[in-house]
Formats: C-alpha cells, sequence, structure tokens
C-alpha cells in the first residue's frame, strides 16, 4: 500500500453550515471550534449558522474554513488515520502547518486570521479580480497574460485550468484574448487579485507578525505552494512568498504521487480539490470528509 496525504481545502469553498456535523462527531472537531471561540468569539456560530454572504468575507472565510479543514483532519486523526504527507491549497497550507505541528494551534489560527485581514485590506486598496481560464494549455494562457502589464497566471489548477489575477481594467481585453484562442476565461467571485503582486503589502504585514513566531520541524512533511515540495526553506518565508505568488497545485499533486502517495483525503469542505487530482493523477484512490457521511465512508474504506 502507498502513502496517504491530507490536503487542506481553501478558500471558495465554504458554505453555511460547514463543520457543524464533524464538532458534534469529533472531541477532537470539537475542540478546534472552541479553541477558536476563545481567540475569535463567534467562529464557530459563523460557520454552523452564518450566511453565505458572511462566509464570503475574506476575514471571516480564511479562519472559519482554517476550523473546518484542520477539525476534519484532527477527526481522522482521532480515529487512528493518519497521513504520510500535507498540502493545502493557498490559506488550507496554514492549518496543515497546525496539523504537522509547525505551529500550535493558537498561534495558527492567529496566523490565519491576520492573513485573512491583510489580504481583504489588499484587496480593497488595489482592487483587481481572478479568472479561471480553461480548454487552453498552460503555456498558451502564459503567453496571453504576457502581453499585459497586470495579468498573472496564478493557480496552476489541473491540466487545463490555470487561473489569472489581474486589474479589472484588463482583465476583460484578456478574457476575449482567451476566447478567440479556444478556451474561456471564467471571472471567479473574488474580491481581490490573490497569489499576485497586488498582495505584496500583504506579505509584508504577515511576515512582519511571523517572525515573532516559531516554527517547529514537521511531523510529516508539508509541500509548499510556492515550491511544490516539502518545506526547506525557512517558514515564514515561504508563506510569506505563496501570498504573492502563484499556487502550484498541479505540481504539488504531481511530486506527491512521485514520492509514493495512492491515497489523497481532501480535508474540508467542498470537493474542488478532489477534483482537481481526479483530473491530475486519475490512478489514485480520493476521499473527501467534511462531514458525518463523508467521515463514515472514508473510515470504513481506510480501516
Amino acid at each position: 500500500m502507498g502513502k496517504i496525504a491530507f490536503v487542506f481545502s481553501g478558500q471558495g469553498s465554504q458554505y453555511p453550515g460547514m463543520g457543524r456535523e464533524l464538532a458534534e462527531l469529533s472531541p477532537a472537531a470539537g475542540a478546534i471550534f472552541d479553541a477558536a471561540d476563545s481567540i475569535r468569539p463567534g467562529t464557530s456560530k459563523m460557520c454552523f449558522f452564518g450566511t453565505k454572504e458572511e462566509l464570503s468575507l475574506t476575514v471571516n472565510t480564511q479562519p472559519c474554513m482554517y476550523c473546518v479543514d484542520l477539525a476534519a483532519a484532527e477527526a481522522l486523526r482521532e480515529a487512528n488515520i493518519v497521513p504520510d504527507c500535507v498540502a493545502g491549497f493557498s490559506l488550507g497550507e496554514i492549518p496543515a502547518i497546525a496539523f504537522a505541528g509547525m505551529l500550535s494551534e493558537a498561534e495558527a489560527f492567529r496566523l490565519v486570521t491576520l492573513r485573512g485581514k491583510y489580504m481583504n485590506d489588499a484587496a480593497e486598496t488595489e482592487g483587481g479580480g481572478m479568472a479561471a481560464c480553461v480548454k487552453l494549455p498552460n503555456e498558451v494562457v502564459e503567453g496571453l497574460a504576457a502581453k499585459y502589464d497586470k495579468i498573472y497566471p496564478v493557480n496552476y489548477n489541473c491540466p487545463g485550468q490555470l487561473v489569472v489575477a489581474g486589474s479589472k481594467e484588463e482583465l476583460p481585453a484578456f478574457s476575449a484574448d482567451v476566447k478567440a484562442a479556444g478556451g474561456r476565461a471564467i471571472p471567479l467571485a473574488v474580491s481581490g487579485a490573490f497569489h499576485s503582486p497586488f498582495m505584496a503589502e500583504a506579505a509584508r504585514r504577515l511576515y512582519a507578525d511571523m517572525e515573532n513566531l516559531t516554527f517547529a520541524e514537521p511531523v510529516v512533511p508539508v509541500y509548499s505552494n510556492y515550491t511544490a515540495r516539502p518545506y526547506d526553506a525557512p517558514p515564514a518565508e515561504l508563506l510569506r512568498e505563496q501570498i504573492q505568488n502563484p499556487v502550484r497545485w498541479q505540481s504539488i499533486v504531481e511530486n506527491m504521487v512521485a514520492d509514493g502517495v495512492d491515497t489523497f483525503i481532501e480535508v474540508g469542505p467542498g470537493k474542488t480539490l478532489s477534483g482537481l487530482i481526479a483530473k491530475i493523477a486519475p490512478d489514485v484512490r480520493v476521499f473527501g470528509v467534511e462531514n458525518k457521511e463523508t467521515f463514515d465512508a472514508a473510515l470504513a474504506a481506510l480501516k
């Protein structure tokens, strides 16, 4: 049998009611929400009973997603399902490093809360938007983006899907170029141009806060969004750079498979990462854990 990887969901997968069943079925999961409420009161209530609009605000999305992602992972660990390595998509990298023991849960939760605030502030100051480009090779999208001053490839999701971020002034013309080339640019419902130079100030502010943190060695390898490899540089630098640089998700999955992973478990809301993994590596097993039904199904298959 090959290795197991936990992959932590990213922003955009949130939905009202997320995490409630996890908190009810697992003491370890419930403890994550209790701890978050002691630092940021109302976080669990927002996950369980908040509206779609509330959860879509970056300042809320990131701490709430952190809790549900980590709660799902801790529920599995409590049931003796443990990974050989972990990774997280964008904000998902923060609960991944918490799970791997690099920061305490409290430190990581404070960090993701600040990250959400700083990225939201940068989006309000700098503006910008994002679009998912499909049906074109990455190199074609990269070539089209290079024609513009403020269009950047930012999320290398899977073959035939590359997300760009950029100025709202240039995105319409870029999208028209994508269509002319035989592809499609789908606008994303986000508040800013994430993982691009538009986030430079957010990256600077978060890095300044991380100077006061001491990162421990991970108990399992954590694959970095910035390098697509297990952490091999100061964690604060890698976390700073991932805010203002592309998420190399396709490469992360390919590298995990090359390193022996044949089972992926998406921990957290939605099925976005599961869908991407199926396109990147169709021969691996993929599970998602976000509620009682999916938790029970994963346990039945893996035990």
